[in-house]
This record gives C-alpha cells, sequence and structure tokens, in this order.
C-alpha cells in the first residue's frame, strides 16, 4: 500500500477514509442486530457529513442514504436472524 500513498491527493485519501468509515458501519452487524434505529441514524450521520465537507456528489449522497434506508429495512425484518 506504501507504493501507492503518494499517489493519491490529500482530498482523495479523505473521500477514501470516509467511505471506508460508511461502509464499515454499514456491516456493524451487531450494531444493526442490537439498535436498528441507532445503526440507520449514524449511517446518515456520516452520509450528511460526507455531503457537508463535499466529499461525495449528491448523486453519490443519494446513492448511500438509500443503501443506508434498504439495510436498515433489512435489519428491522430481522434478516441478520435467518
Amino acid at each position: 500500500m506504501n507504493a501507492f500513498k503518494d499517489l493519491l491527493t490529500p482530498t482523495w485519501a479523505l473521500r477514501i477514509r470516509a467511505l471506508d468509515a460508511w461502509h464499515r458501519t454499514l456491516e456493524d452487524r451487531p450494531l444493526r442486530m442490537n439498535c436498528p434505529d441507532a445503526y440507520h441514524d449514524e449511517l446518515l450521520r456520516q452520509t450528511d457529513e460526507m455531503d457537508r465537507l463535499h466529499i461525495v456528489t449528491w448523486i453519490e449522497w443519494r446513492d448511500l442514504r438509500i443503501e443506508a434506508d434498504q439495510a436498515y429495512l433489512r435489519a428491522v425484518a430481522g434478516e441478520d436472524y435467518h
């Protein structure tokens, strides 16, 4: 990974870190199972923060929110328990 370190601009590095954090939250099974509302709120908070910082485009923001909503609906339907 160090070979690519100098190829990333600070803006792209921030974007990658933010999207990585969002996807780690998306895959946080214990949070999703224990408190689907907090899980959904955290995904939306991170999405809105990326938008506020201009890390994502409007279309990316919308797609992340849709993915968060779909994950929430699967969580409250009990998908992790099957």
